[in-house]
């Protein structure tokens, strides 16, 4: 079992005797470890307690799209732009977007530029810049109310904007960024560094409570849908299910239940049951979020059967890169870097198709309430996948470098990507057969 950190917040984070997050009521109280444990009478009641309604979401405005004219396109991604919308005020290439939750109608970017701005998406018009960073922006991401925005740069320097007000409300130095994601209900912004710790702020006022890893970059990390835990992923191979409140694991996986490489990417299902984890060492790995046990364990057909690479080559030349659940199905989905998309059946957990892609796959989302799942890849195009059958449903262009990360909106209408060729793209993806 891992130690807390003994340096907690950094020196300039004002010292707290407990740490209170509010949703609609108290849900979650974290008290600084540093010297001792935490006193249990100091924690916050249970979060069953709260009301995790999700408010009305409000419709956004799907009328007003502007045509962007479609500019010169090189080389073999030159084609027609089924885009919608484009914004172009990026530099250079854009490594991250997502959407507001509550509306879906505003979209964040961060890029190599060292920028990130707040856009609107039916015109792509520039609401404000997300000011102040000096380095390349690889998070970014709005708060589960749609009343903040943070973003992150590789460098560790975290800020958080008043989205209604465009005012910087809240900044941090931590180590070397490597993943960035808001609580699912608290205005609570989590982020694992370089030195292997988890950070978890209380915004905009600061509060904050690190969690200690092993000695080596905490890769990738998910809240998970209770909000009281949190699973992450290490450069080591090694998975930790974290007590958000107590600050301590719940479960550590290494060794063999672990994985052989660095982990680049973790996934939950809707209850929260179920945890994937996706490495280099091209596993995916099924885990019980209750018990911290594997309980499958996934490999796809190709990449077993590459009789001209040898072991070494085989882990350096593949990847899982992205992976997710289907909520109306039994089924998990698995992205490949050598372009590979794996549908699994779980009740059986045997492969139940296998879609190739001509270049990687950077990312995939399963749409809401059904079982399409949409990927993005290194040829710069999405395309939307059914899961029940394995068959191409279509696909959109529009990109002339490679899709770097993609967004979906709730109702499924829209798909908002980011790319090497410093834009990112708005596509209308609703069709009448669908």
């Amino acid at each position: 079992m891992e130690s807390e950190s003994e340096s907690g917040a950094a020196a300039d984070t004002p010292p707290l005797e407990t740490l209170s997050f509010h949703g609609d009521e108290e849900i979650i109280e974290v008290v600084e470890l540093d010297p001792g444990p935490p006193d249990p009478d100091d924690l916050a009641q249970e979060m069953e307690d709260v009301d995790f309604e999700e408010e009305e979401e409000e419709e956004g405005n799907e009328e007003d799209w502007v045509l962007e004219p479609q500019e010169g396109v090189v080389g073999s991604m030159e084609g027609p732009d089924d885009s919608e919308v484009t914004f172009a005020l990026h530099s250079a290439s854009v490594f991250c977007v997502s959407l507001d939750p509550k509306t879906n109608t505003l979209a964040v970017t961060g890029g190599e530029d060292d920028k990130a701005f707040v856009w609107r998406l039916s015109d792509g018009e520039l609401l404000f810049e997300c000011a102040g960073h000096k380095d390349s922006v690889t998070c970014a991401g709005f708060s589960h109310d749609s009343t903040l925005v943070a973003t992150g740069d590789m460098s560790g320097l975290l800020k958080v904007w008043q989205v209604d007000t465009k005012e910087e409300v809240w900044s941090f130095e931590a180590g070397d960024l490597e993943w960035m994601e808001w609580h699912p209900r608290a205005p609570v912004l989590l982020a694992g560094t370089a030195d292997g710790n988890t950070w978890m702020w209380k915004v905009p006022n600061g509060d904050c409570k690190t969690f200690q890893g092993p000695n080596c970059p905490a890769t990738c990390g998910r809240v998970l849908p209770d909000g009281k835990r949190a699973v992450v992923g290490y450069e080591d191979g090694t998975i930790r299910i974290w007590d958000l409140k107590q600050g301590s694991p719940i479960h550590v996986l290494k060794g063999t239940e672990g994985h052989q490489g660095p982990l680049t990417c973790v996934a939950t299902n809707q209850d929260g049951s179920l945890i994937l984890t996706g490495s280099v060492d091209c596993q995916a790995k099924l885990v019980s979020a209750t018990t911290g046990k594997v309980v499958g364990v996934f490999r796809p057909e190709t990449v077993a059967s590459q009789p001209s690479l040898g072991e070494g080559e085989e882990s350096e030349s593949n990847s899982v890169e992205s992976l997710g659940f289907c909520s109306v199905m039994p089924l998990a989905a698995v992205g490949y870097l050598d372009g590979t998309l794996a549908i699994y059946d779980l009740a059986t957990q045997t492969l139940r198709h296998q879609c190739q892609h001509q270049s990687g796959i950077v990312q995939l989302l399963w749409e809401a309430g059904t079982a399409v799942v949409y990927t993005c890849s290194l040829d710069g195009i999405v395309r939307l996948w059914d899961a029940r059958t394995g068959r191409l449903l279509t696909d959109y262009r529009g990109h002339t470098a490679e899709i770097l990360d993609f967004a979906l909106s709730k109702d499924a209408s829209l798909v908002v990507t980011t790319s090497g060729d410093h834009k990112a793209k708005v596509f209308c993806v609703q069709r009448p057969d669908r």
